[in-house]
């Protein structure tokens, strides 16, 4: 049987810093907006009614991660989903998150996220 964790993508640390990469509301917005659909930066901010510059940050975290893929279509970069996996992944997570909702509400060691 082939050791599946000793590989630089697959050790439990990178597996725990995928999930960190969505452990951020804002980051996670912007993907499920992108998730939707392909998306221009210009849509991305209105959608989030936040700046510019910020949207900016959350999308090119989110392009370094890899969860999504910029092109370039003349002057507008276009975002759209890197790996339709991560579409499962987003859709599940929002199932396991909402048949747990109570329970993630109420515990005090998994923080909020607002602030």
């Amino acid at each position: 049987m082939q050791d599946t964790t000793a590989g630089p993508c697959t050790r439990l640390d990178t597996t725990a810093r995928f999930f960190r990469a969505l452990g951020d509301p804002t980051r996670l917005k912007r993907l499920e907006f992108i998730v939707t659909g392909e998306r221009t930066s210009a849509e991305s901010v209105e959608h989030a009614e936040i700046s510019q510059p910020r949207v900016s940050v959350y999308l090119s975290c989110l392009v370094d991660c890899g969860y999504i893929t910029a092109r370039r279509n003349s002057r507008k970069l276009r975002y759209s989903v890197g790996d339709p996996r991560l579409v499962d992944l987003v859709l599940l997570a929002r199932s396991l998150a909402a048949d747990n909702a109570a329970a993630l509400d109420c515990s005090p060691r998994i923080p909020d996220g607002q602030g």
